[in-house]
């Protein structure tokens, strides 16, 4: 951002998600053996997808709303709690809205507000130290709209505290987004970061886009739709110090005018909305790998051990052999035998399988691990399951709607 954002009421908690358990979720079979998977294979877990009835507010145990306006950046929204600017839209979205208004006299840095708005975080609530950070998103478009995806480091005190954008749009550009780090020395408009653009003048507020950093020590990594733009390390702040391997919370809000995108001006047209489908962060990674065990506590496995891309993803016996060693890497995929778990085609339908495949860092190879043992591919928000629910060896794995039945609970271990 161009400059500090203003922080406000940020609640103390805890909220983190384990894969590991020492036993299944649903039904004992017999056979079944768990056993506590090394931490270096150990996934802490964000995932909202905002399943809930329409006009409904966002879960409170994960998200803060913050209320105020924003001096900082002379921005001219008045952030509010409640629904009118951020409500569930009952078809598993988050609708953030931006509105031309002042319903209740509040009062802004420059006088009576103009716009109200919202911005949510999980400060307190969940906090990631690396891994895959990832919103699906629909922006909003004109003159003065300041979207944005974004993290803060624990405790606040910007700008040596850090600040990771994820992505910001300014209205002006319909067809950019940016990502930049801030910390001491190079904050504001001396933020790190670059831009990218979609091809043929399409503009992000006509469909939704995936906006995600892979983020290791000394090392973040950002993409739109899977495609990777720029990458930063230590090496690119001149001597400055790298402030990015703690813990930073999530943020999301819409911001109305400020120093950077202007504000709306007569082509402005009101009410905005940022739209965001899904939010996920996977953490985890290491060298060292581990079975992942499901229905009557077979494993799943590369067929034949094969490491040719498009290999069969099974069901059998356990044998402690590689092709059963998967490792949950920090940029949120499953791999084994140097190869990752990938949705065949990156389909999204019920009963599309899985394969093993040279790892591409797309949407079909992403996973989210959830402490239900659910192991979910967020593009399509569908379910690892066993087919026809049979425990019988070679029983190939594909996507499902998530049902929770036992032949889509897993356990690392």
């Amino acid at each position: 951002m161009a400059s500090p954002r203003l922080l406000r009421r940020c609640l103390l908690a805890a909220l983190s998600a384990a894969l590991i358990g020492s036993a299944a979720v649903g039904p004992a079979r017999a056979g079944t053996t768990t056993a506590a998977a090394p931490a270096t294979v150990a996934a802490a877990t964000f995932s909202d997808t905002f399943d809930g009835p329409a006009g409904s507010a966002v879960d409170g145990s994960k998200w803060t709303l913050e209320t105020g306006d924003n001096v900082n950046n002379h921005e001219r929204q008045y952030y509010t709690s409640g629904t009118r600017n951020a409500a569930l839209d009952g078809q598993g979205h988050l609708v953030i809205t931006a509105r031309k208004e002042n319903p209740a006299g509040y009062q802004c840095w420059y006088g009576s507000c103009q716009y109200t708005s919202a911005r949510l975080n999980t400060a307190g609530k969940f906090n990631a130290q690396y891994g895959h950070v990832e919103a699906r998103m629909k922006i909003p478009r004109g003159q003065g709209m300041w979207p944005a995806f974004w993290m803060l480091g624990t405790p606040v005190n910007w700008p040596d505290s850090g600040e990771i954008d994820v992505m910001e749009n300014v209205g002006f550009e319909p067809s950019a987004v940016h990502g930049t780090i801030h910390g001491p020395g190079y904050s504001g408009s001396g933020g790190i970061g670059a831009g990218y653009t979609l091809p043929n003048g399409q503009a992000f507020a006509d469909a939704f886009h995936t906006f995600a950093v892979d983020w290791a020590p000394d090392s973040i990594t950002w993409s739109v739709d899977g495609n990777v733009y720029q990458r930063r390390t230590p090496a690119d702040l001149g001597g400055k110090t790298w402030v990015f391997n703690k813990p930073f919370f999530l943020i999301l809000n819409l911001a109305v005018g400020g120093y950077w995108p202007g504000d709306p001006d007569g082509s402005t047209q009101f009410p905005q909305q940022l739209v965001v489908d899904s939010v996920s962060v996977t953490t985890g990674g290491g060298a060292a790998g581990a079975p992942i065990r499901g229905l009557a506590g077979k494993c799943v496995d590369v067929a034949g051990a094969n490491t040719a891309n498009g290999t069969p993803v099974q069901l059998y016996d356990c044998n402690g052999t590689g092709a059963q060693t998967w490792t949950a890497g920090s940029d949120g995929t499953l791999r084994a035998l140097g190869k990752c778990l990938d949705v065949t085609g990156g389909g999204t339908a019920d009963g599309t399988t899985v394969q093993l495949w040279d790892c591409t860092g797309g949407p079909g190879q992403k996973w989210t691990l959830t402490a239900a043992h659910d192991i979910v591919n967020p593009q399509a928000d569908k379910c690892l399951d066993v087919t026809g629910n049979s425990s019988a060896n070679g029983t190939r794995l594909q996507l499902w709607t998530c049902t929770g039945g036992a032949n889509q609970k897993w356990t690392v271990g």
